[in-house]
């Protein structure tokens, strides 16, 4: 593509191109490079410089996420130009106490699917903090595909008939905006459905730690033909899942899952 065709592209498609081409021109190898203690070569710096001259010039904010993002990883590829060490420790992440460890997979362990439902309104912040949880799931390219959509069931009854009875309380549809594929288009259809997979894992994971019930879902036919008409949906947006959340009236007995002596069928020990 040229310069002009950039510059004229759909917003979401560019930032996708400018997220993914950052991840791969120069993110990638610049904590390779970090690792061996070498340099970045300087056409991949020239590279992402262009790509930031294309921000620029479509008068895209700097201080949105991905630039940010992106000028971090360049600051840090500059820095290998000098020969010098390349200090990482200030992005480590906090240390996983014990404690912390044990909770976190009793919040894994925990987590069941829940159908039953008290009257107890979700408030609008801990719906938020729950989808913020989608976001923050691995995403193949960085293209960060996934979309939401909210509707509480007392709002929109029946709207979501043909799934479990009775609905959830509050149902959080993940949509997948097919723009930002384009920014790459050898991403197999199944990477896409792992996308938004990942991120409803920690949506339901959430909702748990939250102290919420959540029970994640899919849909036939007619509920997609009847969500896409309700919300008069583009072809770029694809509706892929959902997960309905609410307070719990129930708790269900765990779930038994198979040991690993059945589900591991490959493994060389040393």
């Amino acid at each position: 593509m040229e310069r002009e065709d950039y510059l004229r592209l759909d917003e979401t498609e560019f930032r996708a191109r400018f997220r993914e081409r950052i991840h791969h021109t120069l993110e990638i190898q610049t904590y390779e490079a970090i690792h061996q203690g070498k340099a970045v070569s300087p056409e991949r710096l020239r590279a992402a410089a262009g790509w930031f001259d294309l921000w620029r010039a479509r008068g895209l904010g700097t201080e949105l996420p991905d630039y940010r993002a992106a000028w971090t990883i360049y600051e840090l590829a500059e820095r290998t130009q000098g020969g010098s060490k390349v200090d990482l420790s200030a992005f480590a992440p906090g240390e996983v106490t014990p404690a912390g460890q044990a909770e976190f997979f009793r919040i894994l362990k925990e987590r069941r699917s829940v159908r039953h439902w008290t009257d107890r309104e979700v408030p609008d912040e801990v719906i938020d903090r729950v989808m913020e949880a989608g976001t923050w799931a691995p995403h193949a390219c960085n293209l960060q595909s996934v979309r939401y959509g909210v509707i509480r069931e007392k709002e929109e009854p029946g709207l979501f008939e043909g799934c479990d009875i009775p609905p959830g309380p509050v149902h959080i549809v993940l949509l997948q905006d097919q723009r930002t594929y384009r920014a790459n288009p050898a991403v197999p259809l199944r990477n896409m459905f792992m996308d938004c997979g990942a991120a409803a894992q920690n949506i339901v994971l959430a909702v748990h730690a939250l102290g919420l019930g959540g029970v994640w879902l899919t849909f036939d036919d007619e509920m997609l033909a009847r969500l896409t008409a309700y919300w008069n949906l583009p072809d770029h947006l694809r509706i892929t899942t959902y997960v309905d959340i609410g307070y719990p009236a129930q708790t269900p007995a765990p779930v038994r899952k198979l040991g690993l002596d059945e589900v591991v069928l490959f493994r060389k020990r040393p």
